[in-house]
């Protein structure tokens, strides 16, 4: 190559280079966002954030420059709430302006804007005003989920039963009793724990949710316009879905196949029903796309996160035998040794209860809430945030007030508990969000 033209070349790259970064100044600068950490052209505050801890990467951030701050996750703004005063005044008291579902590039390509956890508008509402029909005052069957959750629990038992007390991982076993209890509901169906399709299912759900935490799924959401044209763990990712997504349409289709308007014994059921009586309506929602996305919502809402919890909270007993004891002899006195438990056995068991809504906080399993976005512009508190901008609720920042949890990173039951032994309610217990648009308002809440 000529060397005029590598310095021609140079000097076009050069100069291009410094169009962008003072178009990008220019319009940083003419952005009336709350205060944060400036940020480069394309990577923004990348270099600030670390993908494999990112809750708390943002909050030393927000310990820095307060509670509202705006951080550029690749070249988009998000502006992220810290602490309970944040997140209650958005999320609470102006729950609608903060109510809609932020941009998920990765979910929004797989879902399309279908189901409940990321649909949007009329949409969600009417979804959503379903399931919770649906779930809460059919019966499924006649049955209720109560029931189903102690039928499974037996299941589970008699697994437990078969190591002969013998060390073991209880990873696969106890993701399989929530998700038989989801499947229960979904299709009036549960599974043996050697059943093949069932194991195929559990795999994808477990492998799902490690990539979904991966780096390399947080860089997709970052550039999916790079991202999307290259392989990697997300290909995965979007397979395991599909299969997923597969496996839900088939049972469907059975379902269809014998429906009987006046004997609708599951979610899937009254879901096809419901597409038959608004089959006409050229806007309706109940098709079935968002019968499989729901169908799948419902299973991830409920099964990795149950299994994680229960994991996370034998550990911390094997860890504390002073709290086991003390949940043996609740449960003792309270159910004795000769029935299942039952939800109304929680108003007798205080320490039980606060034990369980302790192992939540401590565990912090989704540190961060799924994205929010503002639906119009909005002044909040002294900050202007322009309709559209993705809003990071920083749950982590409430389940470990000092204030209101002295000595937040330690296990202590007490957190829970009023001077006199009964429960404590606490506003600061968002294990999984908070207000009608949160991960925790799903259906079942299944959190």
């Amino acid at each position: 190559m000529e060397p005029w033209t590598v310095t021609t070349l140079t000097l076009v790259v050069c100069v291009s280079f410094l169009v962008i970064l003072s178009q990008w100044r220019k319009d940083y600068k003419g952005r009336k966002l709350p205060p944060g950490p400036a940020p480069l052209p394309l990577i923004g505050n990348m270099l600030q954030l670390d993908m494999k801890d990112f809750s708390t990467s943002l909050c030393k951030l927000s310990e820095k420059y307060g509670p509202v701050i705006t951080a550029y996750v690749g070249s988009q703004p998000v502006v992220i709430l810290h602490g309970y005063k944040a997140l209650k005044e958005a999320l609470i008291d102006q729950g609608d302006i903060f109510g809609g579902r932020g941009k998920t590039p990765i979910f929004d390509d797989i879902y399309k804007g279908h189901g409940i956890i990321f649909s949007h508008g009329e949409k969600w509402k009417q979804i959503r005003r379903f399931s919770l029909m649906t779930l809460r005052n059919f019966g499924m069957g006649k049955r209720s989920i109560e029931e189903r959750i102690q039928e499974e629990a037996q299941f589970l038992l008699e697994e437990l039963r078969k190591t002969n007390s013998q060390p073991f991982d209880p990873t696969f076993i106890l993701g399989c009793a929530p998700c038989n209890v989801i499947s229960s509901i979904l299709f009036h169906q549960r599974f043996n724990y050697d059943n093949e399709k069932f194991l195929s299912m559990m795999r994808i759900l477990n492998e799902n949710f490690a990539l979904v935490n991966s780096p390399v799924v947080q860089f997709y959401n970052n550039y999916p316009w790079l991202f999307r044209y290259f392989p990697g763990p997300h290909k995965t990712f979007f397979s395991n879905i599909k299969t997923l997504k597969e496996f839900i349409l088939e049972n469907a289709k059975k379902h269809q196949e014998i429906l009987d308007p006046n004997n609708l014994k599951n979610f899937i059921d009254c879901f096809l029903y419901k597409m038959q009586q608004d089959q006409k309506n050229p806007d309706s929602v109940f098709d079935l796309e968002n019968l499989a996305t729901t169908a799948m919502d419902l299973f991830d809402a409920g099964t990795e996160t149950t299994s994680s919890t229960l994991r996370y909270g034998l550990l911390l007993l094997l860890k504390h035998p002073e709290v086991q004891d003390k949940i043996h002899e609740e449960i003792d006195r309270v159910i004795g040794q000769h029935r299942m438990p039952s939800i109304k056995d929680k108003l007798e068991m205080p320490y039980t209860e606060a034990v369980l809504h302790e192992i939540q906080r401590y565990v912090n399993l989704t540190p961060v809430s799924l994205p929010h976005e503002v639906t119009r512009d909005t002044q909040f508190q002294q900050y202007f945030i322009p309709k559209g901008t993705t809003v990071i609720p920083l749950l982590s920042s409430v389940l470990f007030d000092t204030k209101e949890f002295p000595n937040p990173h330690e296990f202590d039951p007490g957190h829970f508990l009023n001077e006199d032994g009964s429960f404590r309610k606490s506003d600061y217990f968002m294990a999984f969000s908070i207000g009608k648009f949160s991960f925790s308002s799903l259906p079942l809440n299944l959190k």
